[in-house]
Formats: C-alpha cells, structure tokens, sequence
C-alpha cells in the first residue's frame, strides 16, 4: 500500500508520513517505479530485492527529507529517528547481528542516491558501525583481525574526510609512512598490527586537528553520515554537475543505509563494478572490473589497478592478471547470470556493483550504464533487433544533444604521430591541446580560449570543473571504470587512463614518458579510442556517419513532422548541411558573403558613393560576385528550398576605424580619407542593434535590395538550366515591423523578378517573406502575412528586443540571473517559452489566420537546441533551421518532440 500510494507523488501511508522504506529480505516497499522519492540506488535496491537478486537489507531515507532539511534550517522530520531506528531493527533482523554490539557488531554502509546518476559527486560512508570495542567484535566473529582493522582504518579515513571535514591526504600521509617502514609498497602487504598502528595514528590525527576524539558512538556515527551525504547534495561538485546536466536543485537526494558486505576479508572475497554491455563501443559484451580482497572505493579511485572480469577483457587490454572469468568461475557464473536478468528486466544497459564475500555474491547497486554516444547508438540499435525495446523507444534512448561526439573530427590514420605512452582507451574521440595539471588551471586556460588536456594522476569529483573545460583527459593511475573514465564518457570527453608509463609532477608543471618530457603549455594528443598518448598536435579526419548511426537517424526521420534544414552561405558549411541530412537552407546570411577580400573594396565603394548612381555603380561590380554565390548554393541544394536573407547589419560594420585602414580603404576605391571617415563618422550609431539596419537598409537604398534580388533569380535560372533542378528560392526581408516596409521591398523585388524573366525568357517561382524578429510584427502578424508568403522567426534577435538585452553583451551578468533564480536557462541558448514564446504563438495564429498555408520556420540559434525544438513542434512550425554541424540534432530532437506529442 505505501508504494503504491508513493508512487502517486506522495509518501503519505498508514495516516502518517513514511520517510523510511526498507528493503531486502521478503520485505520491500520500493521499486524502481519511485526514482523520484527512493532515488536511484534505492528504488533499484528494492527492485532487485523484488526480482530475487541477492541484495543485502537495507533502507532508503527519502528525498522529501534533503527537501525538508534545506526547508527548515537543516533539520530532522520529527519522525525520522524512529523510522530509521525501525529500517535499523529491519536489517538485524535480517543479518542476524546488532548495531553497536560489541561480540556481534552490525556494520552499514551510508550513500547517497539522487534521482538520476550523478557518479562521485555525492559523499559515501563505508563500514559504520566500527569503534574501538566493535572491531574486535568483528576481528573474533571473523577470525581474522588485519581484515577488521583494515575495515577500521578505511571507515575512520573516509568519515574524517565525508563527515568531519578533514583533508584526505593526511590519512594518506600517514599510511605511506607505514608501508615505507615497512619496506612494502601494497596496502595488501601489511598485517594486522600495521593496521591496528595505522587506526591509533589516524584517531591521533583526529583529534590533533578537531580537538575532539573519534566519534564512538554507533548512532552518533549514522546521524553523523546521514547528515553529510544531505550536506554533499549542496557542495561545489554536486552544484556543478547539476547546472552541466540541467537537474534541479529543488530534487533532492535520498539516503540509502546498507548492511555491510565485504570484500576485503581474504582471497575468496572481491569488490567489483561491471556493464552489461560494453560502454565505450557498444558491443554485446560484458565489461567489467574487479579486485580481489578489497573494498568498493579501491576499484572506482583507481588506487590499485583492477583486473578484467571476462576472459576476453584481459585480452583486449594485453593484462597478465587473472579474469574473475578464470580465478572464481563460480562466482563469475554467477554474475553472469545476473547481468542477464537485469538487462531483460530494464530493458537497459545497466552499470552494476558488487562485492563477494565468502565466495557468495551480492548486488549494491545496478543504474542505466552511462556510455559514449557510439555506444548508445549501437546498444539502441541492437535491442530494438534484439525485441527488448520497439523501434520509437530506441530513438527516444539517444539524447539528441550527445550526438554532438559523434559529428567533429578524429584522428587522420595517415598522420604521422609519435606516441609516447600508452594507457586504457577510457572514452573514445580524439583531442590535442596544451597540456595543464590541475583542474583549475584547465578551466582558466579554456576560458582564454586554449584547447587543453587536463593531465592528473587521477582524477576525483572535485576536479569536475576541469574535466569539463578540458577538450581531454589523461590520467597515470585508475581503469576503465575509474572516476575519469566514468565522468569522461557522460561528458563526451576523450579519455586515456592508468598511462602507468607516465610520470606527472603537477607542482613543477611537466610530464615525462617515453624518453620525453611535456612541460606546462606544450601541445600533446590523445587518442581515447586507443589509449594513446602522442607528443604535439596530429591531424584529423571527418567522421563517418553510416551504420547505426544512419540506421537510428532513418527511423527518427520517419517519426517527426518538423522539417531540418541549416544556416548556411558558403559551399562548405552548404555540402556538411547535406551529408547531415540537412532539407534546405533556412538563413542564407548573405552579408558574410561580402566579406571576402575579393569583394569587400567593392561594398566599400558602394557605402561611400554619395549619390544612388555611384551606389548603383559599386553594386554592378559586385552583382556577378553574389550570383556565383547563389549559383553555387543551388547546385549543392539540388532542387531544396534555399532561403535568403537580404543585406542586415548596418553599413558602418563594413568600413574600419583606424586611420592606417581608412587609409587603406580610401586609396583602394579611389576616393580621399577624408571623404571615407567623414562617411564612416556619419554611419556611426549610438545602437546599431536598433538603428540603420535590415529592411531599413532596403527602404533608404532600394538599389541594394534589388541587386540582392536579381542575383538570385538570375543565379536561379542559370543552375535550372544547367542541371534541370526547380529552383524555388525564398528571399526573406529582415527586421520588419509594419506591413508598408514589407509591401514596398516586396513590390521592388516583384518588379525584379519580372525583368529576369523577360530578359532570360524562363518563368519560375519564388516566395518573398520575412523574419519575425520585433515584438511589434508578431503582434502585427495577421496583417504582415497579408504581404509575407512566409515567417521566420529570427529569435536571436526577437529575444533582444523582448527582453531588451544585447546578446553580446548580456553574458557578463546573465550567469548572477541564473544563480539567483530570475532566469533557470540563458534565454539565447534555450527558448523563453513563456516571454518569447507566447509572441511566436500570437505570430503563428494571427499569421495562419489571414493565411492558412503560411510556412513557418526558425533560423536562430534556437533552431538547434533540443528543448527550444519541442516547442516549435508544440507550437506548429513547419521547420527549424541551424548550423550545419547541428542538423542530425535537430532530427532527431524533432523526433523525440513528436514522440512526445503522440504519447500525451
């Protein structure tokens, strides 16, 4: 009854709140259907408890108390204590031991459990429960003492750290200490009395440095952990990963407190974490790492390197050390039997953990695997063959902003390239950039704009930062499911990892391998398909888009009703809009065409021509020049539609300022420098943004306007001749606010289309529309669309205006906006729904309503952002239009838009 009462959104039962669920044993009140309120270790805890995996006993402390806490001044619902006392009593019962007994001590562990995976980013508590009399508890009741001060040492290391606050290199400091006493360099080779020495020396540091000895009290202990793990939803790292990943805040994590297995009590025991698929390729293969006789935290901090679970692993990674396929085949059966249970009862890839204790297995965690977009493709692809999941769920599970990694350059095979160490391929892709040695010095470096390879000898959560900021990452220590490797593959970020050939001295800023040193500031690459390190930059090469990928893509295309087409002007970015499955051009800015050194004497000659035949004049030069443009925009665009956007932005953008380059401007079209500054002066404006600008251009100087138009319907007929294409191109007039300024360029570009058909004898078609980029002409639609046989709507600028912010300018305080809750997202990445938003709908209605076949589109950057894209699916636009290399995005964000529509 509680869970499914809970899984309405409430945990209201039995008339009063339930904060506790329990699990394990025969007694679950979770499910993976209550994510939300069990977070997603503990609902999937209780899940497979439900399924019949073995799950040591626990309970989950819901993510409605972390809203609670931060609501009431970092307090406790009143009844917590005793629910938690009773999730306590739920797992002795169970164990068959007792919290706090001295001869038969519980042992818990405490973690956290936000509602999605956020890996390393909250705190864990490990083996609570051990004080100075339960340890010997355990060391009787085991027969085997070094294995209970070993347990011991590692609680007071990572509770000192998790819950007191304490540096986590003093512990290390003084355990290094010990072995280097002890003439040893593994933590496996020091005994009992070692580590009883090690507790003593870490309870010292204790108390040296808070004044106060180490807790003894088991109770003190849990509240102690349950506590920090809240706290930790609110540090850096968690607040940082959270605002990478879009999650909110207002979430929470939950708590979920676990008997103790362990995995540290001898040979016959081992602590592991594996996928059932393989997370970098995607390939139907378990994958995975263990170590023998070791805790959790050993495997995923990459202190001692892991060995391969399968057989085939350790051959792929050249090990000498035995798989667990070959050193507990029972065991490995085991597990194998269970990675098949959960990946056909999630229908999911699914990253597990576990730990053997005694040669008996128990599962602690299973979650959707995070992988590399490759792989995602490839593990989508295949289970919809497979029948685990349709055709639609399979476009649904690729995230279209993650197609990002698999649309820019790799590694030239053909390059020479000269490797200098060689680590694990953690996370595939390939990058160069300047090597920088911590985590901070790679996020200043990004900002200035430097490519840069974070270098550490491992990575931990509070280097997040940095890893973002890093084009690469490259760690000495730690495998495939280290902390790197994990965080890597979510980010999209290449990644080599345990380069044990590497030596990294991060205070003096250098590297040395292979014979090389790489100091601060040089240039290195790596290759994370391969697990190569290479000293400089080595070429790229464009990716290769077939396969699954053009597989997903077909069926994400036969799914959604937006049409894609990209901003696009010159041949390149035209044919990269293609080969990406690009349905026209949807902004042709041709401005930018204007630029080139070729032509831009001449459009500076037409700026300082003092009478319309001197401009007129200019323009004649430079009329052949755009319809080669347009010709060969078509050619590439075989018979799609291309829209053009006549000249916007405001002369003086085309003229210099420094005297040196009027200089230069004046000598080159013949006139004197004083001519050209004094002209330049008086196309100097206090805001261009708003100012002389778009059709207001057209209406002072129609001359312009109409060389655009002619070049394009002479560019038009040539290429209809030449390849047998329709050519039906769109000019679109920018910066339109009432419906005279649309008629009159209209009317003038009419009149041109009618010469070039007379002149040439061939009739053709054309649209003439408008961008939609002033609050006044989507107020204004239903009249501007008397004239306009299309809109776009230009929210690059329509969010300028509405919000009466600079785009170039906004950034310097946007981000104080953002983390004082006036705006969730930046509003020129993601789509003001609400503001902006409602003047797209009113311009849709009233435009539709005086034309019902009006053809709606967006050219912004919003075009391309995947949340901005649902809307416009939401709101009944025909199209959206970005930047090339975002077009298999936008499929497939459209996709996933009617998908969503079809399923609410």
């Amino acid at each position: 009854m509680a869970a499914t009462k809970a899984a309405k959104g409430t945990s209201k039962a039995r008339g009063a709140t339930q904060w506790v669920y329990v699990f394990g044993g025969d007694k679950s009140e979770g499910g993976s259907g209550l994510k939300n309120l069990l977070g997603g270790k503990g609902a999937n805890l209780a899940e497979m408890s439900n399924i019949g995996l073995p799950v040591p006993p626990g309970f989950t402390v819901t993510t409605e108390v972390c809203t609670h806490y931060y609501a009431s001044g970092n307090t406790y619902p009143a009844e917590l204590a005793a629910q938690v006392m009773a999730g306590v009593a739920h797992i002795e019962a169970i164990v068959g031991a007792k919290f706090g007994d001295p001869r038969n001590p519980l042992l818990v562990s405490v973690r956290s459990g936000a509602r999605v995976s956020m890996p390393g980013m909250m705190d864990t508590v490990l083996n609570l429960g051990l004080n100075d009399l339960t340890v010997e508890g355990l060391a009787a009741k085991g027969g085997d003492a070094r294995f209970a001060y070993d347990s011991y040492r590692r609680f007071i290391q990572m509770y000192a750290d998790v819950v007191l606050g304490m540096e986590h290199g003093v512990f290390e400091d003084v355990l290094e200490h010990r072995k280097a006493d002890k003439g040893v360099e593994g933590d496996t080779e020091l005994g009992a009395e070692d580590w009883k020495w090690v507790v003593a020396a870490y309870k010292e540091k204790v108390e040296e440095e808070l004044g106060r000895p180490f807790p003894q009290d088991p109770a003190e202990q849990l509240w102690g952990a349950v506590g920090a793990v809240f706290k930790s939803w609110m540090n850096q790292r968690a607040i940082t990963y959270r605002r990478l990943h879009d999650i909110p805040e207002a979430w929470g994590t939950a708590v979920t407190v676990q008997a103790m297995v362990f995995g540290n009590m001898g040979e016959d025991c081992a602590t592991g974490v594996a996928f059932t698929r393989d997370p970098s390729t995607g390939e139907n293969a378990f994958y995975g790492e263990y170590l023998i006789n070791a805790q959790g935290e050993d495997v995923v901090a990459g202190i001692r390197t892991p060995q391969s679970i399968t057989i085939a692993g350790r051959k792929r990674s050249g090990s000498t050390l035995p798989s667990m396929e070959e050193s507990m085949p029972a065991v490995y059966a085991e597990l194998a039997r269970v990675r098949l249970v959960l990946e056909k009862h999630y229908r999911e890839m699914e990253d597990i953990e576990f730990t053997v204790q005694r040669g008996k297995l128990y599962m602690l965690q299973t979650r959707t695997g995070k992988r590399t977009t490759a792989a995602a493709l490839k593990i989508a692809v295949d289970m919809a063959r497979e029948g685990l999941i349709t055709q639609d769920e399979a476009v649904l599970r690729i995230d279209p902003a993650a197609l990002d990694q698999l649309l820019h350059p790799t590694l030239d095979p053909k390059a020479k390239k000269q490797v200098i160490a060689r680590g694990l391929p953690a996370s595939p892709g390939a990058a160069s950039g300047i090597v920088a040695f911590s985590a901070d010095e790679a996020e200043s470096l990004a900002e200035k704009g430097q490519a840069v390879i974070l270098v550490r000898n491992e990575t931990s959560p509070e280097d997040i930062h940095g890893m973002h900021a890093a084009k690469g990452i490259l760690t000495t220590r730690g495998g495939m499911t280290s902390h790197a490797a994990v965080v890597a593959r979510g980010m999209g970020r290449p990644c080599v990892s345990g380069s044990g050939e590497i030596r990294v001295d991060e205070k003096g800023g250098f590297l040395t391998a292979g014979g090389v040193t790489v100091k601060r500031g040089e240039t290195i690459t790596i290759d994370g398909s391969k697990g190569e390190v290479m000293l400089g930059t080595v070429p790229t090469v464009q990716p290769e888009l077939s396969g699954d990928f053009a597989t997903l893509m077909g069926w994400a295309d036969g799914v959604r009703r937006l049409g894609v087409r990209a901003n696009a002007e010159t041949p390149l970015d035209a044919a990269t809009a293609r080969r990406f499955g690009a349905e026209g051009i949807g902004l042709c800015r041709t401005e930018h065409m204007f630029f080139d050194e070729g032509r831009i004497v001449a459009m500076r000659e037409m700026i300082v021509a003092d009478s319309e035949k001197g401009r007129r004049t200019a323009l004649a030069k430079i009329l052949p020049m755009q319809r080669a443009d347009f010709v060969e925009l078509f050619k590439i665009m075989r018979g799609q539609p291309v829209t053009i956007r006549l000249l916007d932005p405001p002369l003086h953008e085309f003229l210099p300022h420094s005297d040196k380059d009027l200089a230069e401007v004046a000598k080159a079209i013949g006139a004197d420098v004083e001519t050209v500054r004094r002209r330049s002066h008086a196309l100097r404006e206090s805001n261009p943004m708003l100012g002389h600008r778009g059709c207001r251009l057209g209406i002072s100087y129609p001359e312009i306007y109409e060389m655009q138009a002619r070049a394009i319907f002479e560019a038009a007929v040539e290429v209809s001749r030449e390849t047998g294409d329709t050519v039906e191109p769109e000019v679109m007039i920018p910066l339109i606010a009432t419906r005279k300024e649309l008629d009159i360029l209209k009317s003038a570009i009419d009149g041109v289309a009618e010469e070039v058909s007379k002149a040439t004898g061939v009739t053709f078609k054309y649209l003439v529309g408008t961008m939609i980029e002033l609050p006044r002409a989507a107020l204004r639609a239903k009249e501007i669309a008397e004239t306009a046989e299309f809109f776009s709507f230009g929210t690059n600028d329509l969010t300028q205006t509405t919000y009466g912010l600079s785009r170039d300018d906004a950034s310097s305080f946007l981000g104080d906006y953002q983390r004082r809750g006036v705006l969730e997202r930046d509003p020129f990445q993601t789509l003001d729904t609400e503001g902006v938003g409602e003047l797209i709908r009113i311009a849709v209605e009233r435009g539709r309503g005086s034309r019902p076949g009006l053809k709606l589109g967006i050219c912004g950057e919003h075009g391309g952002d995947p949340a901005s894209i649902a809307f416009c699916e939401e709101a009944g636009l025909d199209y959206v239009s970005c930047s090339p290399y975002r077009v298999p995005i936008a499929r497939l964000a459209a996709a996933h838009a009617a998908l969503g529509k079809k399923s609410s």
